[in-house]
């Protein structure tokens, strides 16, 4: 018998700990797992899952103002906030038993408490005084929101207290625009609110294609959302039944609930990490090496709370490598090329490999192909709206490396998309495949033309 309690004991329940505690427990290991929230994790409780079914609530308003054109007649429709909040607080609550019971079937020790580490080998549990032993710990807390350091910053929500929000409020004002907070100001404008973003940068979604981040400002500037670029924040105060936001130049926004998006940390703090020796980051994430271990050599971390790539999928690749790794003998280290990400916003963004700009740092020449047309549907719904479709490919090579798209189904694509950047796919390649007609995704098939940019300016225009 092992001189520990368990040969694994994780802290943290979202999908990269529950996976790692499944696998784990499926090899004959005895397995503890320790949280202090819910099992599921930021993902099924208050993130993506709820998140899109919020999504979805968004868009049905459009869609049945299309289905007008298309035949469909109908009277008296009323929008009422509770049935869905409810409907999908019910669907959370479903998921989060299914974990639980995955968990209890693979015969993993469920502690629903907070807990922390002592040392090495040791893990503390808020309601025990003894401490649990374990030969591994996988630390799996992941992130939460990063709140701004305004005066006023009580006032704040973020994107966690949206999900229980008792009424849709008249107005709100986003602070931030990367991906959190466009998804929930196209909520929220779908809804039937006012919204504003502010955001401090020159464009929303850093780090996106610029094609895609023009392209959903443009679009969510038409659907009527208020887009604030260059604004920092100076203030938040109440004002009657509201709240006013201050700016640093002077001028000010005014609505019924403010709500932050300003990015997510990891959560490590007070979890007795460094007491432990585990070295931390600059922003307190986990400091790992290829193999999700930390600086000591017993504590391992997956998910957000190691500060990688933020998002579902790739936690849970994170926890079967580290099984993989310790228990299974098969030292796997994880592959971050061409993960396919998705922006929920009206319209939707799907993404996979590098962004133009990227590809020009990275390679000596780049071919782009590029196709903006109008959607099939909005020629009959009249619904003003526009896909983009972008291909980045290695012009010595021809190999693709980046396809990036905005506009419906986006998501979906991109997933198919991955498949072929993972295996390495070429132009010729894509165009010696034959199209589905009539759909969206054809174009990734059919494009010939190279994109070429517009010349620039001469003579005394250009210094203008």
């Amino acid at each position: 018998m092992s001189e520990y309690d368990y040969d694994l004991f994780v802290i943290g329940a979202g999908s990269g700990g529950v996976r790692a505690a499944r696998l784990a427990a499926a090899l004959g290991k005895r397995v503890g797992i320790a949280e202090e929230y819910r099992i599921g994790g930021t993902c099924v409780i208050r993130g993506c899952v709820p998140k899109k079914l919020l999504v979805y609530a968004s868009r049905y308003g459009g869609e049945i103002e299309d289905a007008r054109k298309f035949g469909w007649d109908y009277e008296d429709l009323q929008f009422d906030w509770p049935t869905l909040i409810h409907n999908v607080h019910r669907e959370v609550d479903r998921l989060n038993g299914a974990y639980t019971r995955t968990l209890e079937n693979a015969g993993v020790d469920r502690f629903l408490t907070r807990a922390t580490v002592d040392g090495p080998h040791g893990v503390r549990l808020a309601d025990r005084e003894a401490p649990i032993s374990a030969d591994y710990i996988l630390i799996a807390t992941g992130g939460s929101p990063s709140m701004p350091d305004v005066p006023g910053k009580e006032h704040l929500i973020s994107s966690n207290e949206c999900f229980q929000l008792e009424a849709l409020p008249d107005s709100i004002v986003v602070i931030g625009a990367g991906y959190i907070g466009m998804e929930f100001a196209s909520i929220f404008a779908g809804l039937g609110v006012a919204v504003t973003v502010l955001h401090r940068g020159e464009q929303v979604l850093r780090g996106f294609d610029m094609d895609l981040r023009d392209g959903l400002a443009e679009a969510m500037r038409d659907r009527g959302v208020d887009l604030h670029m260059n604004a920092d924040i100076a203030a938040v105060e109440k004002d009657g039944g509201g709240y006013r936001v201050a700016l640093k130049d002077g001028s000010s926004v005014c609505a019924s609930l403010v709500m932050a998006a300003t990015g997510r940390g990891p959560n490590t703090k007070g979890l007795g990490l460094e007491d432990a020796g585990v070295e931390l980051g600059r922003n307190g994430n986990v400091v790992v090496d290829e193999y999700s271990k930390s600086s000591v050599d017993s504590i391992y971390a997956a998910g957000d709370v190691s500060d990688r790539v933020a998002l579902t999928p790739v936690a849970i690749r994170e926890g079967t490598a580290f099984v993989e790794t310790v228990f299974e003998g098969r030292p796997t280290v994880m592959d971050y090329t061409f993960i396919p990400t998705a922006v929920f916003t009206e319209p939707e963004i799907g993404t996979v490999g590098l962004t133009e700009e990227e590809a020009r740092k990275k390679y000596r020449e780049v071919d782009i192909y590029k196709s903006s047309f109008r959607p099939m549907r909005a020629t009959i719904s009249g619904r003003d709206e526009t896909v983009l479709i972008k291909i980045v490919v290695d012009a010595a090579t021809e190999k693709v490396l980046g396809v990036h798209l905005l506009g419906p189904d986006a998501a979906e694509i991109a997933q198919m998309a991955a498949i072929s950047l993972k295996l390495g796919v070429t132009k010729p390649q894509l165009d010696s495949t034959m199209a589905l007609h009539p759909s969206i995704a054809e174009e990734l098939v059919t494009m010939r033309q190279k994109w070429t940019p517009p010349e620039p300016i001469k003579g005394s225009d250009a210094a203008a």
